[in-house]
């Protein structure tokens, strides 16, 4: 008897559940040939504003966490990311064509970037934050703190490795992300969302959304309770929209916006900064 083959719907993740987009759309995830491999939810505007809601209550608690905690929720991801590395070079070798060789490079780079950021947690404020000199009997001192929601257009050329280098870094000073995976390949995301929803990441920290940046961007451009943009793979939009449109439409409410750059974001402790804002604090060092 020929038995029929049970094709995978996958769906999003937002606010650390797995639901179908609301307008119940669907596409289909194909190779480099164009053969099926499975179908991946098309997320819309409401799918968005509800990931910026599930994002903006997590807020708190993840921005509220020590950096050393933080970063051990971080090192918890390579861990897992570590235990099903033979899924994700399969699903890197399906969906993107590559070697095995190439495969495995891009999740062990991976993997290390999780390990690298998570190394970061508990010391980037000695180095973005400072003591600043005062004539007067004062402390004067500057921390950076997180920025809030920060709204991703991950590589789309990079499945995994480029959607690893641009969550990573924003989760590092406790923001929480609401990223746009890549259209053409999402399974490394939609993985790395199970991966998610099974270590210690709280949910809403972390929303994943599959479909069209071109149709999600704008939205999250212009979202009000978006408080950063990064753009990195604004550049490979298709369509007319360009990441100078978003930009324009971040504008709007003054968020930080991180333009799109050549390639793969390199680690950078830059790019932790960035989606910080600086607090200073005046007290006294005694009795006047």
């Amino acid at each position: 008897m020929t038995r029929l083959a049970v094709p995978k719907t996958y769906k999003l993740y937002i606010g650390g559940k797995f639901p179908r987009s609301e307008s119940g759309r669907v596409y289909e995830i194909t190779n480099a040939t164009g053969e099926f491999l499975a179908n991946a939810a098309k997320a819309s505007r409401k799918d968005a504003r509800d990931a910026v809601v599930a994002a903006r209550a997590a807020t708190g608690g993840w921005a509220g966490a020590t950096g050393y905690n933080r970063g051990q929720v971080l090192y918890r991801i390579a861990e897992l990311l570590e235990g099903r590395r033979a899924q994700f070079v399969a699903e890197l070798r399906a969906s993107e064509s590559l070697s095995e060789s190439a495969a495995q490079l891009q999740v062990d780079a991976a993997i290390d970037i999780w390990v690298w950021y998570a190394g970061w947690a508990d010391k980037y404020v000695q180095v973005a934050g400072n003591g600043n000199p005062v004539s007067g009997p004062y402390f004067n001192i500057s921390t950076p703190e997180a920025t809030g929601v920060v709204a991703i257009i991950a590589p789309q050329e990079s499945s995994l490795l480029g959607l690893v280098s641009v969550i990573a870094p924003a989760l590092v000073s406790g923001n929480t992300v609401v990223v746009v995976a890549s259209e053409r390949a999402p399974l490394a995301a939609i993985s790395l969302s199970e991966v998610l929803a099974t270590s210690d990441v709280p949910g809403g920290v972390i929303n994943v959304l599959t479909g069209s940046a071109a149709e999600i961007a704008p939205w999250l451009a212009s979202h009000a309770d978006v408080n950063a943009l990064d753009l990195a793979g604004a550049g490979d939009l298709d369509g007319d929209l360009s990441w100078v449109d978003l930009q324009i439409a971040a504008a709007e409410t003054l968020k930080r916006v991180l333009p799109p750059e050549n390639g793969i974001p390199a680690p950078s402790v830059e790019r932790i900064t960035f989606f910080t804002e600086t607090k200073t604090v005046w007290h006294t060092k005694g009795i006047i």
